[in-house]
């Protein structure tokens, strides 16, 4: 199962960057295909979060609405599962928390991670260099083409 970072989302709803219409295209071919693939509900919550935020963006954030429907479409997606916290969840987090260099933001990625793991995700979409320090958790940048190339 493919999970899907935050950055992934973002810049898929945000076309204007420079990665939105990969992004887009990358969460079109998961949400129209067959092969099961994951948004952590953390992940959820922090698109809604970045995507309105008006420091961010100033007058053209997302409202909180068109943020709902963006999220809402993928999350409706046949063959999209939205995974969090399981049983165990709380001993992977342990043992990825207590480790050097996660400390402020990383604990979010660390959350993340766990709830990658614990679903058995077999690689995470994400740009977000940190995940390397939870190595139980496969990485793909899907906007790197010497990645694309393996």
């Amino acid at each position: 199962m493919i999970a899907v970072d935050t950055n992934v989302l973002v810049y898929a709803h945000r076309r204007e960057s420079r990665l939105g219409d990969a992004a887009h295209a990358v969460m079109t071919e998961l949400a129209e295909g067959d092969r099961v693939w994951a948004i952590p509900w953390p992940c959820c919550y922090e698109f809604l979060s970045v995507v309105t935020n008006r420091r961010i963006w100033k007058d053209e954030a997302t409202t909180p609405g068109q943020a709902w429907r963006q999220f809402q479409a993928w999350a409706m997606s046949p063959s999209n599962r939205m995974i969090g916290e399981t049983d165990d969840f709380m001993e992977v987090l342990e043992r990825f928390v207590n480790r050097p260099h996660v400390v402020g933001g990383v604990v979010h990625d660390a959350r993340i991670a766990a709830v990658c793991v614990t679903h058995g995700v077999e690689v995470l979409f994400t740009r977000d260099r940190d995940f390397s320090l939870f190595p139980e958790l496969s990485t793909h940048d899907p906007f790197d083409v010497s990645q694309r190339a393996r």
